[in-house]
């Protein structure tokens, strides 16, 4: 088979068919939003090239085929919304593309951009049909547009989630906004080297092949960020309570001895406090396990709202809790304990059901502490005086 344009053609939507099938197969439900987004985005191409595939290549056969009524109706209403479509669904697959990024790398600029010229693209390309110039210099303008954002979307990620496959999507989408302005510019300006979208100009035969090459490489990025994506919710999962948000009691013993040795590795203050949900098994009994539970949640929300992004909480036990708090005095300490209770009561009061308050235990690193089973030991006992005091209060130890 000669390796001519049509040919490319025919390569570059079965390349986009069979990979979204595999991704699609690979990528099984659940999956994250991000994930979703990009999944939607390939198979969304592949749509549209598939259509545009057909009715440009075998559309007269095709249409000829049809019973005599079903033909009538299909030519009385034109082909304009054929490429339309093609266009659209391009168009919405870069935003979905967007999409992904926005859900792996943090929140990104251009939402609304991106959104607008998804609906503009199309609408702009179907009024302006019957103008070959105009309608050909709009959407490849348009779609150039959208991929220089997503250009700009890999850039400076606010996600941990940043690998190296940020960078392949980069420079796919880069080269392929080179080649899109391109065919704009020939079709707007150069009407008779590119009269149609199968013409063989060398542009439009490169963009094809680029275009071949970008879809493996950004198939393979999504890939590599999905898996990336799904290897942090597997630690998430491994170090985070699931009900509160907060750090669980095997992250807490990775984590709060380099905490501790820092402090006194430097000479820094650091304090501990121990806290205690009071009379929840009283909760648990009258008004049954998931309102213990919403009591919980909402205590490990209050918390995560009052943190630092330095200290350290973590949920240990059934209602029990711990934070360490770096660089942090005895009397900032309870500062921060009196917020905490303050946020905490106010929270409560929007279900009288959830009422309930802390006891808490305070120890400020001494030059006497040389562990943290023993600092923390301090704040326990601090924590069982609260108790024993009447509950709903914070002592300390000195």
């Amino acid at each position: 088979m000669a390796l001519d344009f049509k040919t490319l053609l025919v390569v570059n939507a079965v390349n986009l068919i069979l990979m979204a099938f595999v991704l699609g197969a690979i990528m099984r439900n659940p999956v994250s939003a991000a994930a979703a987004s990009a999944r939607a985005s390939l198979v969304v191409q592949a749509i549209g090239w598939a259509v545009f595939m057909v009715t440009s290549i075998w559309g007269a056969r095709w249409s000829e085929a049809l019973p005599e009524g079903i033909f009538h109706v299909y030519h009385a209403l034109g082909l304009w919304w054929i490429p339309t479509f093609s266009v659209a669904c391009t168009s919405v697959s870069i935003w979905l593309m967007f999409r992904a990024l926005q859900g792996w790398l943090g929140p990104r600029h251009g939402n609304w951009t991106m959104l607008s010229l998804a609906i503009l693209t199309p609408l702009g390309y179907a009024l302006a049909y019957d103008n070959y110039p105009v309608r050909v210099g709009w959407s490849n303008t348009l779609l150039a547009m959208q991929l220089l954002i997503v250009c700009i979307a890999t850039l400076r990620p606010s996600s941990d989630r940043a690998g190296g496959w940020r960078w392949v999507i980069f420079l796919c989408a880069l080269v392929m906004a080179g080649f899109t302005a391109a065919r704009g510019i020939l079709g707007a300006f150069y009407t008779q080297e590119y009269p149609s979208f199968t013409t063989p100009h060398p542009v439009n035969v490169l963009a094809l092949l680029a275009t071949n090459v970008s879809l493996v490489l950004v198939n393979l990025a999504v890939l590599v960020a999905w898996r990336e994506e799904a290897e942090a919710q597997l630690r998430n999962h491994a170090y985070t309570d699931a009900l509160t948000g907060l750090h669980n009691r095997h992250h807490w013993e990775l984590r709060a001895p380099a905490v501790f040795d820092a402090a006194i590795r430097h000479g820094n203050d650091l304090s501990l406090l121990a806290l205690d949900l009071d009379f929840f098994k009283r909760i648990n009994d009258t008004h049954g396990h998931d309102e213990g539970d919403q009591v919980l949640t909402l205590f490990g929300q209050t918390i995560l709202e009052n943190l630092r992004s330095s200290d350290l909480a973590a949920r240990i036990g059934g209602e029990e809790f711990v934070i360490l708090l770096p660089q942090t005095d005895q009397q900032a300490a309870r500062q921060f304990e009196a917020r905490l209770r303050s946020a905490f009561l106010r929270n409560c009061e929007r279900d009288p059901l959830l009422m309930v308050n802390f006891s808490a235990g305070l120890a400020s690193l001494r030059e006497v502490d040389t562990a943290l089973t023993a600092f923390l030991a301090r704040a326990d006992r601090a924590l069982y005086r609260a108790k024993e005091a009447g509950r709903g209060r914070l002592e300390v130890d000195v």
